[in-house]
């Protein structure tokens, strides 16, 4: 074994997930590996829980030849070592690492303290205003820099011991700062709840390298709470109490019985809410119940004549060249008179036209009216029908990059967060409408209904027989099921005759009516085929050659749809496939690795999760930006524009014109987008939809998905597999339970408005 004493000169790279660095050191003496003795500098490799540029280390490892790189050393332990000398405190203070001190000011203050200056600046922090440059306010800001980088640096060291990685220590340390080690101690499991990327089975191991016991009563009440937590993943407000126990039971591998105290305790502290058999977190419990209440608060009467009424709408008739059906009046006429109003009705039924009737109407009452969907997409497609600006639900409500809607305080209140608008500065509006309801979630719903006052009217559309929510809830199904709301249902397929085949086959999948698949349609077409590979390269034909002709668009426009992320014709094995041939190497395109996830400049990308803070900007003709906010939402699609290893950024177009610099370490938020899930294609239309099918779980494979999937295209459906696999997915009407509450909640207060 061997040791080297140097200091940092600077670092080449580091895995800012497992602090794998590789940095270039500067040793005090003549390295023991006599290749290096006339270098000056040694290549150090290892994992540095934190380190500086700058500072001084002593390292205890060995040499090691890299086939690429030369002679590193590989270091198996380290310690951060003070400086000795006055040199090596101007090069530390002057390295960058405190804020606000460059080379000249390190440089001045080891002139004026010397070799005291470290103690100077921990012990007597008020003498760095002796320094010229330096006022009070910024002696104490820098003393403060010290004292915190050398706290973090110890309890990142503590934690890397118990296999934390880098960037949870950060996490833990800027959440608790230097009390972080105390806090774990007391309840490793706090973690869990309190630092975000931090989840149950992550705590779980820090509490076993602790000593926690397993039948520890903080690991019980942990564990319950995660369990609900997955299973608000799967999209669910609460879990019957035996399903949640018997669940959670599992996770810990304890006795069930050992988990009734852990329920008492929670529900003392207001973390869960129990209402007979059904038990839910606080925060879900919360949403459901206010939102149940506003939506009832919202639900006034409008009382119009009738007569007038029915002239009104025979004159937007005439107005806009349109005829409306007896359901599609009602629907109008259910607008007008109700606070609260739901139109919902499968492909084809004339959901549009009626929206448009509907708010002609508002605008002849002189009403102030904002349309908004979910997605980016589903709102483009609103605007577009509708001759008026529509926006994402998120935009509407005026994103603010901060707290997550429906978090909770330590009181178990639901706050704020999030968006810019709620109760206190509602949104300007005298009637919303908003699109594509089967895909808001109970966070977002809730978010939506503390933003619109009382006195507004609420327009609900939505196909309630669409996939649901990828987030939990029922909330379009439960507003329905309550009976408390004004709700028509359009059912007449309109010009059946000219409808093409994907309207008439979407609805024949709905009421599990045989589809005939003997390509004679214009617009859907089955190509059977049994193997991948054989499917693969249909897939990619469609794609490349045959369709960009038949439905005029490019084949970026065309999607393709899958069941399933898993499995040779998922997601995660199809993209890799379609960027290799809709996006080939070039030398003209810039490409970066990120572990095996490969993005080049050109690729179709896809934004995974909800990222309040992420700033984007839209720019005008000569590149001079014209627009900026923040937030960038699940779902959204873009095209990768540059990849510059330089700045160690991705700039990503999305299809709103949203430009979004993406720093490498965020690209975990991305994946390629040509191929995608059936569930994330929600709320959008495509010129043409490619569906590769073979056989999969029975639960997923289901006529709800393949409805979904087909009323994805406009112009035409390619289905490509085995058509048994087709035929049983449309027989398959079993859908796994989602357990959700709002219908209940609506029902409770209902009756007691009524009592």
């Amino acid at each position: 074994m061997s040791e080297l004493i140097g200091y940092v000169d600077h670092i080449i790279y580091r895995n800012a997930a497992n602090a794998y660095t590789v940095l270039v050191l500067i040793p005090e003496d003549e390295p023991e590996e006599e290749s290096l003795k006339d270098e000056g500098e040694v290549s150090v490799t290892g994992i540095f829980p934190s380190i500086s540029e700058g500072e001084n280390i002593h390292l205890t490892g060995e040499y090691r030849m890299h086939e690429s790189f030369g002679m590193q050393f590989a270091m198996r332990s380290y310690e951060v070592v003070a400086p000795k000398d006055e040199e090596s405190m101007r090069r530390y203070l002057g390295s960058g690492a405190i804020k606000g001190v460059g080379a000249a000011l390190a440089k001045r203050i080891v002139e004026k303290f010397g070799k005291d200056t470290f103690k100077i600046m921990e012990i007597q922090p008020e003498r760095l205003a002796e320094v010229r440059g330096i006022s009070e306010k910024k002696a104490r800001e820098i003393a403060s820099q010290m004292v915190q980088k050398r706290d973090q640096r110890e309890v990142m060291l503590q934690l890397s011991k118990l296999g934390v990685t880098t960037n949870m220590s950060v996490k833990i340390y800027n959440h608790y700062g230097q009390a972080a080690m105390d806090a774990i101690r007391e309840n490793p499991y706090r973690l869990a709840e309190e630092v975000e990327g931090i989840g149950f089975h992550t705590a779980d191991e820090i509490a076993s390298k602790l000593g926690f016991q397993k039948g520890s009563e903080f690991r019980m009440q942990s564990g319950l709470l995660y369990a609900l937590e997955q299973a608000a993943m799967n999209g669910n407000t609460y879990l019957p109490k035996e399903e949640l126990t018997l669940e959670a039971a599992r996770l810990l591998a304890v006795d069930p019985e050992m988990l009734e105290v852990s329920y008492e305790s929670l529900v003392m502290n207001r973390k869960l809410k129990i209402l007979g058999d059904q038990v839910s977190s606080m925060v879900m419990y919360r949403m459901e119940e206010r939102a149940a209440g506003m939506l009832l608060n919202l639900n006034e009467r409008f009382v119009k004549d009738p007569a007038l009424l029915t002239t009104q709408i025979s004159d937007i008739e005439k107005e806009e060249g349109m005829t409306l059906d007896v359901r599609q009046r009602e629907a109008v006429e259910g607008a007008a008179n109700h606070g609260v109003f739901v139109l919902t009705g499968g492909p084809g039924t004339g959901k549009t036209t009626t929206i448009k009737a509907i708010i002609r109407y508002f605008e002849r009452e002189g009403l102030t009216i904002r349309l908004a969907a979910p997605t980016g997409r589903a709102a483009k497609r609103m605007s577009e029908a509708c001759g008026q600006e529509a926006q994402t639900i998120h935009r509407l409500l005026e994103v603010n990059g901060s707290v997550m809607a429906g978090e909770q305080e330590e009181d178990g209140k639901v706050r704020p967060g999030t968006f810019q608008r709620n109760e206190e500065n509602p949104l300007e509006a005298d009637v919303v409408i908003i699109d594509e309801m089967s895909m808001v979630d109970i966070s977002l719903m809730y978010a939506l209904l503390r933003a619109v006052a009382e006195g507004t009217r609420l327009v609900m559309v939505g196909d309630v027989d669409q996939l649901p929510s990828v987030g939990p809830g029922n909330v379009l199904k439960d507003i329905i099921a309550s009976g408390a709301f004004c709700v028509v249902t359009l059912t007449n397929v309109f010009r059946q005759n000219e409808a093409g085949d994907i309207v008439l086959n979407a609805h024949r999948i709905h009421k599990g009516e045989p589809v005939t698949l003997d390509n004679k349609s214009r617009d859907f077409f089955f190509l059977k085929r049994y193997d991948v590979d054989h499917i693969l390269k249909v897939v990619m034909l469609l794609v490349q050659e045959k369709l960009p002709g038949y439905v005029n668009a490019g084949p970026y426009d065309i999607q393709i749809l899958t069941p399933s992320r898993k499995g040779l014709l998922g997601v995660e094995n199809l993209n890799p496939i379609l960027q290799k041939y809709l996006n080939p190497p070039d030398e003209k395109k810039a490409e970066h690795s990120f572990g095996t996830f490969l993005i080049r400049e050109g690729d179709k990308v896809m934004q995974t999760k909800n990222d309040y803070q992420m700033e984007w900007q839209i720019l005008g003709k000569y590149g001079i930006t014209i627009e900026k906010g923040t937030g960038i939402f699940n779902g959204d699609i873009g095209i990768v524009e540059e990849v510059n290893d330089f700045n160690s950024t991705l700039r990503i177009r999305f299809d709103d014109g949203h430009m979004v610099d993406y720093p490498y370490k965020q690209v975990d938020q991305l994946e390629l987008a040509y191929a995608m899930t059936i569930h994330k294609s929600q709320g959008s239309e495509y010129p043409a939809v490619v569906m590769p099918l073979l056989s999969g779980p029975r639960m997923l494979y289901n006529r709800n998905l393949l409805y979904t999937a087909v009323t994805r295209a406009k112009n035409c459906v390619v289905i490509v597999g085995d058509e048994k696999v087709f035929y049983d997915m449309e027989q398959n009407n079993q859908q796994q339970r989602r357990y959700s509450a709002l219908e209940e909640r609506i029902r409770e207060q209902s009756q007691l408005l009524d009592a």
